[in-house]
């Protein structure tokens, strides 16, 4: 993140508050920055793009602190319509494999199966690092936690380094 202050130009780290050239406050521009790298560009799909469209065009975007907002709900709300949605479509909950504990659907599980939907289909170096910038994850060690192997999988790879007759 490179900062730097409005009145002087001198640089400054994330956890400024003062300019420590001039003595400006800043915390005002160190917020904006913060809030600018959260910002990602996510790709849609003709069908998306289309209801989107539509939804703006019938008056969807609020205005919220001088901020023009496509949907005005807050996290938890997010989190009610997807439960919602999956109660109403018939979606089971889900169960992890490891540990047999049942979840219900989430916003953060959607998110966690489209990561390791992802991964099935490329777990190269490139589709790692795609999925990485799609998810905003700041490590890729994050992102590569969603690279779990599965137990045969595993066996089956380890099978193979020791088939006779090649090398």
């Amino acid at each position: 993140m490179k900062l730097s202050c409005p009145h002087c130009g001198a640089r400054l780290g994330k956890s400024h508050t003062y300019c420590p050239k001039c003595g400006a406050k800043v915390e005002k521009t160190v917020a904006e920055e913060k809030e600018h790298r959260r910002v990602r560009t996510l790709p849609l799909d003709d069908d998306a793009m289309g209801m989107l469209k539509d939804y703006i065009s019938r008056g969807g975007p609020v205005s919220r602190k001088g901020k023009r907002l496509i949907f005005g709900i807050n996290r938890h709300r997010a989190w009610q319509v997807v439960r919602e949605c999956a109660e109403r479509t018939g979606l089971p909950d889900l169960v992890n494999p490891e540990t047999g504990k049942t979840h219900g659907v989430s916003p953060h599980r959607l998110r966690d199966a489209f990561a390791v939907h992802a991964v099935k289909i490329d777990d190269s170096g490139d589709g790692l690092r795609l999925l990485q910038e799609h998810l905003g994850h700041a490590s890729f060690n994050t992102t590569a936690k969603y690279r779990k192997v599965a137990g045969e999988e595993h066996r089956q790879w380890y099978q193979r380094l020791w088939v006779k007759g090649e090398s």
